[in-house]
C-alpha cells in the first residue's frame, strides 16, 4: 500500500557543509532531513513529511497536492529581454524550426 506521503517529490544529496546526507521534499521546502547515508535521510524525511500531513489534517489546514498528481496544461509564459527574444527568433528563423521549438529545446537542457 503506497502511503500518501510516499507521492511526494524526495531528493537525497550529500552535503558538504553538513558533512551528511540531506533530503527534501519539494512540496515542503521547509523541510528536511540529515543522515549518514542517502537511505536514512530518505527514510527521515518521509517519515517527518508524514508527520507533518498527519498534524495539517488535525489541524484542519490545506493538505499540498503531490507534484507528480497534479495535471500540467505544458503551457506557460516566460518574460525575457526584447533583446533575448530578439536572438530567440533569429536562432529558430535560421534553424528553420518555431520559436516554441528553440525555447523548448533550451528549456529541456
Amino acid at each position: 500500500m503506497v502511503r500518501r506521503a510516499d507521492k511526494y517529490t524526495f531528493r537525497v544529496m550529500w552535503s558538504e557543509e553538513d558533512g551528511e546526507f540531506v533530503s527534501l521534499c519539494a512540496e515542503f521546502p521547509s523541510l528536511s532531513w540529515l543522515a549518514e547515508s542517502p537511505e536514512a535521510a530518505l527514510k527521515g524525511i518521509r517519515t517527518v513529511v508524514q508527520k507533518c500531513l498527519r498534524d495539517l489534517e488535525s489541524a484542519g489546514e490545506d493538505v499540498p497536492s503531490a507534484i507528480a498528481t497534479r495535471n500540467y496544461s505544458g503551457k506557460f509564459m516566460v518574460r525575457v529581454p526584447p533583446e533575448v527574444h530578439r536572438q530567440l527568433a533569429i536562432k529558430a528563423a535560421e534553424s528553420g524550426v518555431s520559436l516554441n521549438r528553440v525555447a523548448s529545446s533550451m528549456l529541456a537542457r
